[in-house]
């Protein structure tokens, strides 16, 4: 075969930006571009329905290598990430044994929750023993940490590991752990704990690899914040800890390198992608503006967590997939340690079998897709950069504005980080409601067959009411499961009934629609193919007991057709019309007064029926 250098594709002219424009504008036959393909989100910009070579122009960042300055594409040259669960500790022995488990079923990173107040040096011996330390990385969080992190470091010098093998990282975190979620200092207005993390980071100042503050940016996105804000607000948290601890005598390099930061992962699949790159860059540029010695210390050291914001407690299995587009996320994105939220989480303590699915979600992703042999995936994607780019300059705005009212913990006395955390939930809780954000299992697409079980307790699913000026982290499914698990309590099996008819295409479609509608607060839906006849759906549906009966037609056919079955069932059961018919005022002026259709508040509408039906 001759050796040709032939371009490929060359029969294929290059079309411009001009021609897709007037491709899609034809396409679109009169409606609005705007509206149609251009997706307003939540964060502060709009997202184009495509993006080409050009909308690369401007973006000063892309010539930028992994591992080197600003760390756009990572901050080292690989894209590995550490496996990480945590164990609570409540007995020493106990947990011990679990974490050896699970560092012999591929977990590299090691989180331990202690639950007691009075933790011993023997029990820190008791929940270490048989761990090589420099064969793992440490993670302490719950009570006394910063008194465990000092005999964690006196352990590693007994055991006579060497100071640039212990990898650990103690969660030290009191401008968001006390005063944003708890409303204050614990003690002296912040001034000793800032006082103890600078006798910690000196204490350690050797250990390359031990961090002592941990800034729990997950708290933000787990209250409802958007992802530009919880990276502004997580930003301005460690800039807090710079200012707080260079003015107590450190230097920017002791501080910068000592700081962990713990970021949510949603299921915003690109966005979320887009945060931790745009957040390697803003964090870099925010230390190097403090002029630090090395380089390196403008590295982001960052551990990501799947959300636990949109895990649902009935149909939990669907929380496997939820962590699943997560873990993905954030191994594109490129993260130092990376914890999948087990499914069952939101409802009972973690079962062996859940870490597992949990664990083997990131095995997966390294071990079958091959995530960690490619270094920034999604490095050069038009939409990806351009997300970055926007990402970062909404979270910089936002940075600059609490700066500009003294810094976080000024911010946050006055109201301003809450007020913002909660106008973000209070939005997301109406698309909730009205459907325009789905949980899969909740809102949307429920297990029309499911009952919750024991395990499903009244507080799994009840909001804790929010105080003033605190951060209160929430599930977004909860108002709806709270319904679900009313009616499945109440000893009562209120039933809805499909009354199909008319057009047939329109009848299935509607009817479809209403017994998800419906099957939302655990109603039991009784769906029919089709009724030839109004009398025989009528008649039907008084023999099915049915508390609700819904008439599923056409619109042009419910001017004739409502009225007849109103007429028929009488008050037997609450008539409902599935739809929105130009005739609903004639409609309701003859007394029928219920519709449902994809404009209705799908909670407050169930509430209302429940209501109704005494329950």
């Amino acid at each position: 075969m001759a050796n040709t250098k032939e371009k490929l594709f060359t029969e294929f002219p290059p079309v411009s930006t001009e021609q897709w424009e007037a491709a899609i504008t034809t396409d679109l036959k009169g409606a609005d571009y705007e509206r149609k393909l251009v997706w307003k989100t939540g964060e502060g910009f709009n997202v184009r329905p495509y993006y080409r070579a050009a909308n690369l122009e401007g973006i000063d960042f892309l010539q930028a290598e992994a591992g080197r300055f600003p760390y756009v594409r990572g901050t080292h040259n690989d894209n590995t990430w550490l496996v990480h669960q945590t164990v609570a500790v409540e007995c020493p022995k106990e947990a011990n044994r679990t974490a050896l488990k699970l560092l012999e079923s591929g977990v590299d990173s090691i989180g331990f929750c202690i639950k007691s107040e009075e933790f011993t040096a023997q029990q820190l011996d008791e929940l270490l023993s048989g761990i090589v330390l420099p064969a793992v990385e440490l993670t302490f969080c719950g009570s006394k940490v910063s008194h465990i992190a000092e005999m964690v470091i006196a352990y590693a010098e007994r055991q006579g590991v060497a100071k640039d093998d212990l990898r650990a990282n103690f969660c030290i975190d009191p401008i968001i752990a006390d005063l944003s979620v708890k409303g204050d200092f614990c003690c002296n207005n912040g001034e000793k704990c800032f006082a103890r993390i600078a006798e910690l980071i000196k204490a350690t100042d050797e250990y390359k690899h031990v961090r002592i503050v941990n800034v729990s940016g997950a708290t933000f996105s787990n209250a409802g914040s958007t992802i530009v804000e919880e990276l502004a607000f997580s930003l301005s948290a460690a800039h807090e800890y710079i200012v707080r601890l260079t003015d107590l005598g450190l230097s920017i390099d002791q501080v910068a390198r000592k700081i962990r930061f713990s970021l949510a992962v949603t299921s915003n699949y690109f966005l979320e992608m887009a945060k931790f790159r745009a957040a390697r860059l803003l964090w870099a540029n925010i230390v190097k503006g403090y002029n630090p010695e090395k380089e390196c210390s403008c590295k982001m050291f960052a551990h990501a967590t799947t959300s636990a914001w949109n895990q649902t407690v009935y149909d939990p299995y669907v929380n496997m997939l939820r962590g699943t587009t997560e873990a993905m996320s954030a191994a594109i994105a490129g993260v130092h340690s990376l914890e999948v939220t087990p499914f069952d989480y939101a409802f009972e303590a973690p079962t062996e079998f859940s870490m597992r699915i949990a664990r083997n979600t990131e095995l997966l992703l390294k071990h079958e897709s091959h995530m960690d042999h490619v270094v920034d995936p999604a490095g050069g994607s038009y939409y990806i950069e351009n997300l970055t780019k926007e990402i970062a300059e909404q979270a910089w705005a936002l940075f600059r504005k609490i700066e500009d009212k003294g810094g976080y913990i000024e911010a946050f006395r006055a109201g301003a980080i809450v007020e913002r955390v909660k106008a973000s939930a209070a939005t997301k809780d109406k698309n909730i409601a009205t459907r325009r954000l789905t949980l899969l299992g909740a809102n949307q697409y429920p297990n029309f067959n499911e009952v919750a079980d024991k395990a499903i307790a009244e507080q799994c699913v009840t909001r804790a009411a929010g105080e003033e000026n605190r951060l209160t982290p929430y599930r977004g499914a909860m108002a709806f499961e709270a319904m679900r698990l009313k009616v499945d309590r109440s000893g009562k099996t209120p039933k809805a009934f499909m009354l199909t008819c008319g057009s047939l295409a329109m009848a299935r479609a509607r009817a479809q629609f209403s017994c998800n509608f419906f099957a939302c607060a655990g109603i039991r839906v009784m769906d029919n193919t089709f009724f030839k006849s109004i009398e025989e759906g009528v008649e039907a549906a008084i023999a099915s007991k049915a508390e609700i009966v819904v008439v599923c037609s056409s619109d042009d056919d419910y001017a004739t057709v409502a009225p007849k079955v109103k007429e028929l069932l009488a008050d037997r059961a609450i008539l409902v019309v599935a739809g929105a018919p130009a005739c609903a005022p004639e409609l309701e002026a003859q007394g029928i007064t219920n519709f449902i259709n994809v404009k209705s508040n799908v909670l407050e509408t169930l509430k209302d029926y429940l209501n109704k039906l005494g329950i």
